[in-house]
């Protein structure tokens, strides 16, 4: 196992074991981020993306009771109009570099997982969460205010813009349980089991059992391609699927479903 330490203090755990980085938010018990937490989540969202060795990035929350309620309200009430701009749009980037890494990553919601925490989650590609946990909603309305990090566009794009628009409009917050019925969450997992079986669940993409390269790549060309036209989509889909050609894994695997055997992908 590695460990790396990206600041003092450490809002942001990172660690790095078997193909998966595991980046936690620390900040209990609610894992509130600020502007600080976002640059250490920036760091550790680069360190994985550049590390050839991690295959599958896993975000969770300190502690039990929540992945993250969103953003530090103390620090935003307490600041210009100007830096909560600023402070908008740098996580905003923030989530869309984790968004467009070329690498699946996976938000383990093992608690409340609201507002800002949610649209967090939303920039993820699987959501996978705790039975009876808590509660999963975007109620900024509440405040007077959006869900500004992306939230009003990403929910839209996974539910639908008649279930987002009232979802986010009335602001109510409800289990994971029913958010797994609309597709908001991809699956939930037992309470007392949890991380075991998200490690578990996450193992499946690391090989040698899956041409991670290639995972990466399917999740490249639906995040990149939904924001394109669909010709542009198929595109960029060639083009990802030339450079998968050229890769020792595509040889293995097509040697393997010649020769009758199981693949032992290689990540290369």
């Amino acid at each position: 196992m590695a460990t790396a330490t990206l600041s003092t203090p450490s809002l942001i755990n990172y660690r790095t074991e078997g193909g998966l980085a595991w980046i936690e938010m620390n900040d209990p018990p609610a894992n509130t981020y600020t502007y600080e937490m976002m640059q250490q989540l920036d760091a550790a969202i680069l360190q994985a993306r550049m590390d050839p060795e991690v295959h599958v990035l896993i975000l969770r929350g300190a502690g039990d009771k929540f992945f993250s309620a969103g953003a530090n309200i103390k620090m935003l009430s307490s600041v210009t109009p100007e830096f909560k701009y600023y402070f908008c749009l740098h996580a905003n980037e923030t989530l869309n570099r984790l968004e467009q890494t070329p690498k699946l990553v996976i938000a383990a919601l093992n608690g409340h997982t609201v507002g800002g925490g949610l649209e967090i989650a939303l920039a993820a590609d699987i959501r996978l969460a705790r039975q009876d946990a808590g509660k999963i909603g975007l109620p900024e309305v509440a405040l007077g205010v959006l869900p500004g990090t992306g939230g009003t566009q990403r929910l839209a794009r996974l539910v639908g813009k008649s279930r987002a628009i009232e979802l986010m409009a009335t602001g109510r917050t409800f289990s994971f349980e029913e958010a797994e019925e609309i597709g908001l969450v991809n699956q939930v997992f037992d309470r007392d089991t949890f991380f075991e079986q998200v490690t578990a669940y996450a193992r499946q993409f690391l090989p040698p059992q899956k041409a991670s390269r290639a995972v990466g790549r399917i999740k490249r060309a639906v995040q990149s391609g939904l924001e394109m036209s669909f010709y542009e989509g198929l595109a960029l889909e060639r083009e990802l699927q030339q450079h998968l050609f050229q890769s020792e894994d595509a040889h293995e695997g097509l040697a393997a479903y010649v020769e009758k055997r199981t693949p032992k992908f290689q990540a290369k």
